[in-house]
């Protein structure tokens, strides 16, 4: 094997094979990149059983062939190279990288040892890849990083005839986000994916600057995947087993007490007053007709407390939220205010969680179909 390639294509497609890869596979050949020639170019492709990247590139092939080599090594090596085309070679078990002055020697893998990748057929459709990357960032952060519960370490994608719904929750709260969807599928039954966090982020990441990204899923067999392309780039997941909670039925249809604030001034005001808590604790806010305090008692050596503009709809309102919960939430407002909503419950000692949406203006609400749910701690009285 034997081909000449550019060298930022070649190291921006092996970062991209090895990208979703786990720092430690359970087989060493699970860490490899698969470098194949096709159609007078190469194909790169990487796969752990759980996940998948293949991309093609450019490049002038003189002798055809296919290597499995060390991925994050050539990544490494790939990314350090000086500017000069790259000349990859094989001979007998090596691989020869040169580029400019530089030269490397590295071992080959058993290319026959190597999975074949999987193939998605099954439901398919497109999104924007701006408004798809734009919903997983909204959405993911609240996924749970507790691997006891896999089920909501995901996000669940529901698909509709014309529209995509992420839903992340780790039981303290719960986003939900829905995009534009272009059906491409005879079939028009909804459908259901629950997607790696983890995974999904990454995957939103790489394809956020693509115009268009196909999705297709496959579901009913023994392993359920999802497949997302754009351009000349493929990712698969394996999809998480398990039922995810209904949470779609914990947002309230109407909520009549509320509060609209500047997004960046609450936020600014949330960090500055959480300063002296000490960690897991939570800060008051007080919402009333003259605006929002916000108080922490850290400890006795330190307190604090700030007030902001806010216009509340309704009597005045009590929650004790932890800091950094609300700034995900807030983060991901993506306008200049901000709708705080506080919902009710049965027990009038136990407030309701506080719904956080995006609103265009002092007295209009958002128009991106983004909301964030999340349950406030019980208040120290």
């Amino acid at each position: 094997m034997r081909f000449q390639v550019n060298r930022d294509i070649f190291s921006e497609a092996v970062s991209f094979a090895v990208k979703l890869l786990p720092q430690r596979t359970t087989l060493p050949i699970l860490s490899g990149v698969l470098i194949e020639t096709a159609d007078g170019g190469l194909r790169l492709s990487s796969f752990d059983y759980e996940v998948s990247a293949q991309t093609t590139i450019e490049a002038e092939v003189e002798e055809e062939g296919v290597v499995l080599v060390s991925g994050r090594l050539l990544a490494e090596i790939a990314s350090r190279l000086p500017n000069a085309p790259v000349r990859f070679t094989t001979d007998e078990g090596k691989i020869a990288v040169a580029c400019g002055s530089a030269h490397f020697t590295l071992l080959s893998m058993p290319v026959e040892e190597y999975p074949s990748l999987p193939h998605v057929t099954g439901r398919s459709g497109s999104v924007g890849g701006e408004e798809f990357a734009t919903a997983v960032s909204q959405v993911a952060v609240a996924a749970s990083r507790d691997d006891v519960t896999p089920v909501i370490t995901g996000v669940q994608l529901e698909i509709g005839d014309d529209a995509l719904s992420l839903i992340a929750t780790d039981r303290y709260r719960v986003a939900i986000r829905s995009i534009p969807w272009q059906n491409e599928s005879d079939s028009a039954d909804p459908v259901s994916a629950l997607v790696p966090a983890r995974t999904l982020s990454e995957i939103g990441k790489t394809f956020g600057h693509s115009g268009t990204i196909s999705v297709a899923i496959s579901t009913g067999e023994d392993r359920e995947l999802i497949a997302f392309s754009a351009e000349t780039r493929t990712v698969t997941s394996l999809l998480i087993k398990g039922n995810f909670p209904p949470v779609r039925r914990l947002f309230p249809d109407t909520v009549d007490n509320y509060a609209v604030m500047n997004t960046g001034e609450l936020i600014e005001a949330t960090r500055r007053v959480s300063l002296v808590l000490e960690r897991e604790a939570a800060l008051r806010f007080t919402f009333t007709p003259d605006g929002l305090t916000l108080e922490a008692i850290g400890s006795e050596q330190a307190q604090a407390q700030e007030t902001v503009d806010a216009f509340l709809t309704g009597p005045e309102t009590v929650v004790s939220l932890k800091p950094q919960f609300l700034l995900d939430g807030l983060s991901a407002v993506h306008s200049e205010f901000v709708r705080i909503s506080f919902t009710k419950t049965d027990n009038p000692n136990k407030p309701g969680p506080v719904l956080i949406t995006s609103q265009s203006s002092k007295d209009q609400p958002g128009t991106d179909d983004y909301r964030y749910l999340l349950q406030p701690n019980l208040l120290l009285r």
